[in-house]
């Protein structure tokens, strides 16, 4: 199937520092049978990460590269999709303005996951940056006119918003925009290892895909498990303990995690025993990342010209977007209503 009658695809991250394994089963997974699929871009959102990161600009900057050599490390194609580096593509900015102009304020303070993340940002990075990037993804999904949004199901309000904001926009202005479909895939979410919830580099619960076989063997023996198991030979809990929601994520051997979940439930197999069999679960599955990952920053022009290429893919379509856009709103013909 040609590339231009696929279905499109937006996707992205935020790029505050390299990826974890958290990324890799909530998306890079997904995104890897994707690309073979879709007409996918998959975006590097910088401008949003200074929504609550603009104190930390180095870090932005690093983190580009970082994201850029985990997508290429885990197998992701730039032959095949097109990385791109959103401050690299004015259009989205321009895009999220105008888009602004047609979207209630309401629309935005009742947006849930702006709610909950605003409320945990003390103060003074409380930036009307941070209040509009909901806004900026809109305009990120609506500028390659994409047809599929893959995320989780905490996302999918955010997708009917967008929708929304298409529909308003088409009916005001003429048909620019597809209304995006929402694409839930199983995203399955592994807690921090430390048993507190959701993976967070802030709080160091998490194991990046870059992290060598000591340090993730180091990672697994502290993680959290039962904290009511004191000795090997008292009854364990399954359900909620991390070190077994990475077994079932990472370790092929279904035979050995069931096997270790009736003896743990019973008693019979220690904390010790468990955790060495999920790091070399962990470094069989992550060694031919890092040995990617290896070869690419050996080959830094290869990963800049992977940036590049997909920089040029997406400004294309956004400046046939943007264009149409104009058209429709009107803002485009000054010169020509003069003569």
């Amino acid at each position: 199937m040609a590339a231009d009658s696929k279905k499109r695809i937006l996707t992205g991250v935020r790029p505050t520092g390299a990826l974890h394994l958290g990324h890799y089963v909530g998306a890079l997974h997904n995104w890897l049978e994707l690309q073979d699929q879709y007409d996918c871009y998959f975006l590097i959102a910088d401008y949003q990460a200074l929504g609550d990161h603009f104190h930390e600009i180095d870090l932005i900057r690093d983190s580009v590269l970082q994201v850029t050599l985990d997508w290429l490390a885990v197998g992701l194609d730039p032959e095949k999709s097109a990385f791109v580096v959103q401050s690299y593509v004015p259009e989205h900015a321009e895009l999220t303005m105008l888009l602004s102009f047609i979207t209630p304020l309401g629309m935005l303070e009742r947006n849930p996951t702006l709610k909950a993340e605003i409320g945990e940002l003390p103060v003074e990075r409380r930036t009307v940056g941070f209040f509009n990037y909901p806004m900026s993804q809109v305009a990120d999904i609506l500028l390659p006119r994409a047809h599929l949004v893959p995320v989780g199901d905490d996302q999918a309000p955010h997708i009917e918003m967008t929708r929304e904001i298409a529909r308003r926009f088409n009916r005001m202005f003429g048909e620019v925009f597809p209304e995006p479909e929402t694409l839930i895939g199983r995203v399955p979410r592994l807690s921090g290892t430390d048993g507190q919830g959701k993976m967070s580099k802030s709080k160091g619960n998490v194991i990046l895909l870059s992290d060598d076989e000591a340090t993730v063997n180091k990672k697994v023996r502290g993680m959290f498990t039962d904290p009511n198991r004191v000795r090997a030979d008292i009854p364990g809990r399954v359900e909620g303990n991390p070190v077994f929601e990475y077994h079932d994520a990472f370790n092929p051997d279904t035979a050995q995690v069931d096997d270790f979940k009736e003896r743990y439930r019973k008693g019979t197999v220690g904390d010790v025993e468990v955790k060495v069999a999920l790091a070399k679960a962990l470094n069989d599955h992550l060694e031919p990342i890092r040995e990617r990952r290896a070869r690419y920053e050996q080959q830094m022009d290869l990963v800049e010209e992977a940036i590049m290429a997909g920089v040029r893919k997406g400004r294309e379509i956004a400046e046939e977007t943007m264009t149409m856009v104009r058209d429709a709103m009107r803002i485009s013909t000054y010169t020509k209503s003069w003569n």
